[in-house]
């Protein structure tokens, strides 16, 4: 980093006449990104400052800063929303910067403000460039100004019908909060209502648009990066048409299929989007690009995300750039080098690994993540083509997966000389990853990355809205295997809790007898265990029972446990430890790894996860019938209008709304009833299991 002065009006810091020299940064954030950020600050000699909430005081990213600070209380509008104690930390610590990040307060323009008043250096775009792009409204009209082509917005008050399907959209924040499609005219005045609801929950800011809704459409980026001094670099484009709920799952670099002229076209519009605002750092230009063929294309503005993208490793993978180190040399002033970007080189994917039962509306999931494993995990920010796989991840083995928060648990990323291949790589990367603890999406990300219509690049938002059901259908052979999984855990198990006569460590033991009961249990007989699919059933809270229940039953043999006859035909048990069992089948051979946590009660067979039932059940706790029961912990933000106890309701009524992990789930009431019981108010913390109402 040098140590020239800046000469651009549009700078990142005040004129002081000395160029800042940053010596510890601040993260206003945390999880995964504050990590990243950190890894950079390591490499550059850095000092590093974490704030954390209460329940992120042993989060990976507060015991890898060098300092942390706590913020009191747990959910983000008592802690990382609140810049005021940000900043005081930040001067508490000794820090003499701040990265905000993304997400929380990193498009905040006053925190950008109250970060620099504090004679602190703030690692981002300047405040004024913020405040205009904060309003999408406002940063539509300065778009059209520089020639950036845009979708003609419709007046909420008059949209024609023809105009339909519509998109309902909030002015302010992102990450599809806020955002309702509209396909009747009937639904539009409560869409749109509801969309302010979920705007000013959200971001303070009621104010929503509507605009027409392109059906098909693809979801294109532009990477920019600019200094102090009048350089923009147009850093590629990546592809992120693959999204749930409007918030990106998979994401790609380059975006494949565009031809030259139109990837032209969106460098050149993105750049005149960052000039427009006086942007320095780096920022996302999004367009939504219509249109089948290459010659059918066009672009059309979306919104700029004036901090760094959750997506941005995958530029980085292809243009061999660390993109955090540069926001660190431009906040310091130094020019980008001449000559513009580096070329890009390979392709790269990137999957967002979520805590998420995507069968069931991408319920969230919490709960403990007991192993996450991904194989050939290694690439470094900035280590470009080569680099294989990366993960970049917020959490560990062993950490709390809770309900305050975004449900991402890692962003997996392949690189690879072609698409094809980095496609391929992602796939397998993600099968063998072992993760243990909360339902995950990532079997539907295998399933994604193996789709006809991902693996040709056929790409557009609508691919869930069409494929879901697809995707999250068991595929052929899965009770084959989930039948020898359960097989390889009741063998496991067995070894671990009932050592065979003349085991190490003991003298031979002749065969017991166990009563229980009016039955016998002879240990030399078939024995038996029972399991339960964790995370699947009537979707009923979660606790022993819940889901399938299987029966599994074997022997001892020869000192060891082994297959019944006629239960498993064609299965021989080739070797078992307690931590993995060789099974044979039809002559082809397969290791499922084995793994049981707490009192063994939580079991993991190869993808499989099991609950190890008692061998007498428990009666199940009285619940009074109709009770509509919380999936997931959370808030509750909304109640319908006119639901209370005495209310009747119909069938996929909505009734309420909680919010978890950043997202609203509605409930609906299941069946014509009446409302009995309505034991909930708005603004109420729900555990897991709560009744929230009872329908009749």
């Amino acid at each position: 980093m040098n140590d020239s002065r800046m000469e651009s009006e549009n700078r990142s810091q005040p004129d002081t006449g000395e160029q800042p020299l940053i010596t510890s940064v601040l993260v206003a954030n945390r999880g995964e990104i504050a990590r990243r950020v950190f890894a950079t600050c390591r490499a550059l000699g850095l000092a590093t400052v974490a704030v954390h909430s209460d329940p992120d005081t042993d989060a990976p990213h507060t015991r890898e800063a060098d300092a942390a600070v706590r913020l009191p209380g747990s959910a983000p509008a008592d802690t990382y929303l609140r810049g005021d104690l940000v900043v005081r930390a930040a001067l508490a610590a000794g820090a003499d910067a701040v990265h905000p990040g993304y997400g929380f307060l990193s498009e905040n323009a006053d925190f950008a403000r109250a970060v620099r008043d504090a004679g602190l250096v703030w690692i981002g775009p300047p405040p004024e460039a913020v405040e205009a792009m904060a309003s999408k409204t406002r940063a539509k009209r300065l778009m059209a100004d520089a020639g950036v082509p845009l979708l003609a917005p419709l007046n909420p008050e008059a949209v024609p019908p023809d105009a339909f399907p519509v998109l309902v959209k909030a002015a302010s924040g992102g990450g599809g909060r806020g955002m309702r499609v509209v396909r009747e005219p009937a639904a539009l005045a409560g869409q749109i209502e509801a969309a302010r609801a979920e705007a000013v929950a959200a971001f303070g800011d009621g104010e929503v648009f509507v605009e027409p809704y392109v059906e098909r459409g693809r979801h294109v980026e532009v990477q920019i990066l600019a200094d102090a001094h009048g350089e923009v670099w147009a850093l590629g484009t990546r592809d992120c048409s693959l999204q749930r709920r409007h918030q990106k799952v998979i994401e790609e670099a380059p975006a494949p299929g565009l031809d030259a002229a139109l990837r032209g076209t969106l460098r050149d519009a993105a750049v005149a989007a960052a000039r427009a605002v006086g942007y320095t750092g780096a920022g996302t230009v999004e367009f939504l690009v219509t249109g089948g063929g290459p010659a059918e294309q066009r672009p059309y503005f979306l919104e700029m995300n004036t901090r760094l993208q959750v997506e941005h490793p995958v530029t980085e993978c292809v243009h061999g750039l660390d993109l955090v180190a540069w926001q660190l040399r431009i906040a310091e002033g130094e020019p980008l080098p001449p000559g513009g970007p580096p070329a890009a080189r390979g392709h790269a994917v990137e999957a967002r690994l979520y805590a998420e039962d995507p069968a069931h509306d991408w319920r969230p999931q919490t709960g403990v993540l007991r192993l996450l494993e991904v194989p050939g995990a290694g690439g470094v920010p900035g280590a470009g083509p080569g680099s294989g796989v990366r993960v970049d991840a917020g959490v560990e083995s062993g950490s709390e997966i809770g309900a305050h928060y975004d449900p991402m648990l890692a962003k997996v990323v392949a690189w690879a000389p072609t698409r094809g291949a980095a496609v391929r790589l992602l796939a397998h990367t993600l099968e063998r990853a072992r993760i243990h603890g909360p339902a995950t999406n990532r079997e539907l990300l295998v399933a994604s990355l193996r789709h006809p219509d991902f693996v040709s690049a056929r790409l557009d938002t609508g691919f869930y809205d069409r494929n879901l059901a697809q995707l999250t259908k068991p595929p052929a052979g899965a009770d084959t295997s989930r039948a020898h999984a359960l097989l390889a855990a009741a063998l496991a198990d067995a070894v671990r809790r009932q050592p065979p006569p003349g085991a190490a460590g003991g003298a031979p033991r002749p065969a017991v007898a166990a009563r229980v009961g009016g039955w016998r249990n002879l240990a030399s007989g078939p024995q038996l265990r029972r399991y339960a699919d964790r995370g699947t059933g009537d979707g009923s809270a979660s606790g022993p029972g819940e889901g399938t229940v299987h029966e599994v039953r074997y022997v001892w043999r020869r000192g060891r446990p082994d297959v019944l006859p006629g239960d498993h035909p064609g299965v021989r048990v080739a070797e078992v430890r307690e931590d993995a069992v060789v099974l044979e089948s039809d002559g082809v051979r397969r290791t499922w790894e084995v793994a049981a946590y707490g009192d063994g009660s939580e079991v993991y067979a190869g993808p499989y996860a099991f609950t190890a039932l008692p061998r007498l059940p428990e009666p199940e706790t009285a619940r009074e019938p109709g009770s509509l029961l919380a999936q997931m912990p959370g808030t509750v933000v909304r109640i319908a209008d006119g639901v209370e106890a005495g209310a009747e309701v119909r069938a996929g009524q909505p009734l309420l709304w909680l919010e978890a992990m950043k997202m609203e789930h509605q409930v609906t009431a299941p069946a014509d009833g009446r409302v009995t019981a309505l034991p909930v108010e708005v603004g109420g913390q729900v555990e897991v299991g709560t009744v929230l109402a009872v329908v009749n």
